[in-house]
């Protein structure tokens, strides 16, 4: 099947993100919704940055981990995944954004969506999909 940016990834479009873990040196985001079984699961093994009206909060400043946590029991409002931007989840009030510059790029993949009742999944890569331009 043909790559087509966004598809999947904005399926999470309604969803709610309901569970931050951290896990040694990632983070897994889950998210449900009234109206669905499915339970996707993002992975992200690049950590995203967290952006406010006010401001964006970086992967090991202080107050990361609070802004990101302090997205649950928001709803995905809306998704975008392009070639120079990433991936960036939407929420009423912030956005998520993965978009890793080249030297932080310390693992072969960026992210990995899955758990979808159909068994879809992606997984981003370097100089793949979305991220051609981390090369």
């Amino acid at each position: 099947m043909a790559y087509i940016p966004n598809k999947l990834l904005g399926r999470l479009v309604g969803l709610r993100l309901y569970s931050v873990q951290f896990v040694m040196d990632y983070v897994q985001l889950r998210f449900d919704g009234e109206l669905s079984d499915e339970m996707p699961v993002l992975n992200c093994d690049i950590l995203p940055a967290i952006s406010r009206a006010d401001r964006t909060h970086l992967p090991g400043e202080p107050g990361w981990a609070d802004a990101l946590v302090g997205l649950i029991p928001q709803v995905v409002t809306d998704s975008s995944e392009r070639t120079g931007t990433g991936i960036e989840l939407r929420f009423s009030d912030a956005a998520l954004r993965l978009h890793p510059t080249p030297k932080q790029i310390d693992t072969p993949e960026i992210a990995m969506l899955s758990g979808f009742d159909d068994g879809r999944w992606m997984v981003w890569r370097p100089g793949e999909d979305s991220f051609e331009d981390l090369t």
